[in-house]
């Protein structure tokens, strides 16, 4: 992947990852280097650099009521983690779902979800 800023996608267009690795991610046409946080028609950086930094600090906005998301899909890295504890009953009390797993894996699954239009948001750690 070419490095390069990541620049706004036209509104509306959806956030399909086409690939990852080299510490970021191209999505909907655009490189974005670092971890990222997707939404349906959107990306922004997510300052959190491995999975043992995930934390409910860093995940508080996304459970926000007006994100209505159905689902909070995390990619914790190269490597499975387990969720906190405390993430998981905070998104339980939310009302959303959340599915932990391998950033490979979630990039898979968003553009699964994605294309399937569901509610979902996604928090996804860059691997190398």
């Amino acid at each position: 992947m070419a490095d390069s800023e990541p620049r706004a996608p036209a509104a509306g267009v959806p956030q399909v990852i086409q690939s990852y690795g080299g510490g970021g991610f191209r999505v909907a046409g655009q490189r974005h280097k670092g971890s990222l946080i997707l939404h349906p028609r959107r990306a922004e950086p997510w300052p959190v650099a491995a999975g043992s930094d995930i934390s409910l600090e860093s995940l508080k906005g996304l459970l926000a009521r007006d994100n209505a998301a159905a689902m909070l899909l995390v990619g914790c890295g190269a490597r499975f983690l387990a969720p906190p504890k405390d993430i998981a009953a905070a998104v339980r009390a939310s009302g959303a779902g959340l599915e932990w797993m391998t950033t490979a894996a979630a990039c898979r699954t968003w553009n699964l979800l994605l294309v399937d239009e569901r509610a979902v948001i996604a928090a996804l750690i860059a691997v190398e």
